[in-house]
């Protein structure tokens, strides 16, 4: 009991968590990603035209971010930085498509950005490529 009311944690136990959530958020996002490009041609339509770039280049970037540099934050390849593209395109989902409702229809969106968030303050922890090569 004493343990489970402790705010002490091993060096471990935060490489854990931090491989947790990498792998959490990567994986679950990764799965949106997918979903969107194998029916890229279908999205690309209706899809928003954000800050004028036209919908498929607005598509084609959003995409980039869900599924590659969710790939990356998986491997732990990259962390910070791929967190970047992630961070703008749930900043997008959270103010421009759920007008900032985070706690109606943007709740998804928020926590994915709040988990984006941890991930570019904190970095991957050890248990990553970055963590291996000595980042």
């Amino acid at each position: 009991m004493k343990k489970l009311l402790s705010t002490k944690y091993s060096a471990g136990a935060f490489n854990a968590a931090m491989l947790l959530l990498r792998l959490g958020f990567g994986i679950l996002m990764m799965s949106h990603g997918y979903q969107k490009l194998i029916h890229f041609a279908e999205y690309q339509t209706k899809f928003m035209n954000f800050m004028g770039l036209g919908s498929t280049m607005s598509l084609a970037l959003v995409e980039f971010a869900k599924f590659f540099c969710s790939l990356f934050l998986i491997l732990g390849l990259f962390t910070r930085l791929a967190a970047i593209p992630l961070i703008i395109a749930t900043c997008v989902m959270v103010f421009k498509a759920h007008n900032a409702e985070v706690f109606g229809d943007g709740e998804t969106a928020a926590l994915y950005l709040t988990g984006y968030l941890v991930l570019f303050i904190i970095g991957p922890g050890k248990i990553s490529v970055d963590g291996m090569i000595g980042k």
